[in-house]
């Protein structure tokens, strides 16, 4: 069974870093670029992308679709059970493996393609979450 109260309170933690993280972004690359911006704008990003990677584990959880290998398995997972459709499963593995750029290969950060996530991408954990909500209103 689902916990649903605990899942709406991460996507609730969600919704409070991408306005953080919002809040904080900068106009343009130049600003970016300064220590205390990027440095702020890649922790939110990547306890963003740690929170959507917890829902999807709460989920398959829940839904006892049984062990994941590893995180790209729980993606596939909720693929295959509908609650992701192809394209969020593809968006929610660019950003993990993102986090893993922050995380494990920090010296290797390419700044213009964290900036462009932040200028242009946050719609994505919207649409995650949109897509989430919606297959928890279905009769399960």
């Amino acid at each position: 069974m689902v916990d649903r109260d605990r899942l709406l309170a991460r996507l609730d933690e969600m919704d409070g870093y991408l306005a953080e993280l919002r809040a904080v972004a900068p106009a343009g690359l130049s600003e970016y670029k300064t220590i205390e911006k990027r440095r702020a704008c890649e922790r939110l990003l990547q306890i963003l992308v740690e929170a959507v990677v917890d829902v999807c584990s709460l989920l398959v959880s829940g839904l006892r679709l049984g062990l994941p290998g590893d995180e790209d398995d729980l993606f596939q997972k909720l693929r295959a059970r509908g609650v992701l459709s192809d394209e969020m499963t593809a968006i929610v593995r660019r950003m993990k493996g993102l986090r893993n750029l922050l995380v494990h290969e920090y010296g290797r950060i390419n700044d213009e393609i964290v900036f462009e996530t932040i200028a242009h991408r946050l719609g994505a954990f919207e649409a995650f979450k949109r897509e989430v909500l919606d297959f928890l209103r279905r009769p399960l």
